[in-house]
């Protein structure tokens, strides 16, 4: 089993594996369609490669059919999972959707089985397969155009009770095979799956209310609208969807209707920096003069500097730590493909 993702050059064997556990602890299906393996493993990749445009490598064309769906059936990037797998089944007898997904089934089903029947002759493998030859894990079938697995009832009981392990043992080594391919991509492992539940943001709110309510006049500083406490957003600086965390020096006040609006994109750093940066200098400097006591203070250590340093700049250094911190961000996040935003 630890050889099963030996030679790996693109994401299919994880996804494969990880789909066919979950077909089978979760839904208990021991015959596998195709197509039903397919649909899963477009549902599992689409977070990573659509929400996060995290690379899979230059030969990895389910990535490439991914982006295809996004753009033509004008998919959203966050859809629900399951949304995403009720429309796949909908739509998987189209032509389009058919073609873009046909690739799957030429390779990853023989490939997988190599550790058990070493061989690159594919319709040997369909029959090797079938004795369950040197205890492989499924059998292949193919009849009338259909193509399915059969799991081996002799791994069933070992799926069964070693699920999480197996299911976090294929997750792992896809982080460490896509931490490879997106060196200076934060969080990868967190980016893999998608989670319905946001971290609140209910420090974040208490330590720009406790700004607002000790006398800072903030204004958004993208439609420069006056804020007062419990009447604005907050706002990823740099979107969620890149950084996975909620540290308060990328958090920011701002008018209702600027999430809906910026989304995932990427404000304009020559016109919004500046003014991300006072602004947050400013309110540090109204929290150390009024005795805040929050440990929120701590996030701004991860800019180099401490709070104090930080509320003592002058506007040359203040910029300058703020563009080393943003601008590789920035730079790596528009090559991943992430849009530009202008309000």
């Amino acid at each position: 089993m630890n050889r099963i993702f030996d030679n790996t050059v693109a994401t299919y064997k994880f996804y494969w594996f990880a789909s066919i556990l979950d077909l089978f602890v979760q839904k208990g299906k021991t015959r596998i369609n195709i197509w039903d393996i397919m649909v899963e493993m477009v549902a599992k990749a689409w977070y990573p490669a659509c929400f996060f445009h995290i690379s899979f490598g230059k030969s990895d064309s389910l990535f490439d059919a991914i982006g295809e769906l996004h753009s033509v059936y004008q998919l959203p990037a966050n859809i629900k999972t399951d949304d995403l797998r009720t429309w796949l089944h909908q739509h998987r007898e189209t032509t389009h959707v058919r073609s873009l997904l046909r690739f799957l089934p030429q390779n990853v089903p023989y490939r997988f089985l190599r550790p058990w029947i070493d061989t690159s002759d594919d319709k040997a493998v369909v029959l090797r397969s079938q004795t369950y030859e040197n205890g492989c894990p499924y059998s292949l079938h193919k009849e009338q155009g259909t193509m399915w697995v059969e799991l081996n009832s002799e791994w069933l009981e070992y799926f069964q009770a070693n699920y999480i392990v197996l299911h976090d043992f294929a997750y792992w080594n896809l982080a460490l095979f896509l931490q490879a391919r997106n060196p200076n991509v934060p969080n990868i492992p967190n980016k893999l799956i998608k989670s319905d539940i946001r971290n609140p943001l209910n420090k974040q709110h208490e330590y720009w209310d406790f700004v607002m309510q000790h006398g800072l006049e903030v204004h958004c500083i993208y439609t420069n609208a006056p804020l007062h406490q419990g009447e604005y957003d907050l706002d990823h600086f740099i979107p969620w969807s890149f950084v996975s965390h909620d540290l308060i020096w990328n958090l920011l006040p701002a008018d209702d209707g600027i999430n809906s609006s910026k989304s995932d994109k990427l404000p304009d750093l020559d016109k919004y920096l500046k003014q991300l940066a006072l602004l947050q200098q400013q309110a540090v400097q109204t929290c150390l003069r009024n005795d805040f006591r929050g440990k929120i203070l701590e996030d701004y250590l991860s800019l180099g500097c401490t709070v104090y340093e930080l509320a003592d700049m002058n506007k040359g250094n203040l910029f300058e730590c703020f563009r080393r911190t943003y601008a590789p961000m920035h730079q790596i996040a528009l090559n991943m493909g992430f849009e530009l935003w202008n309000y």
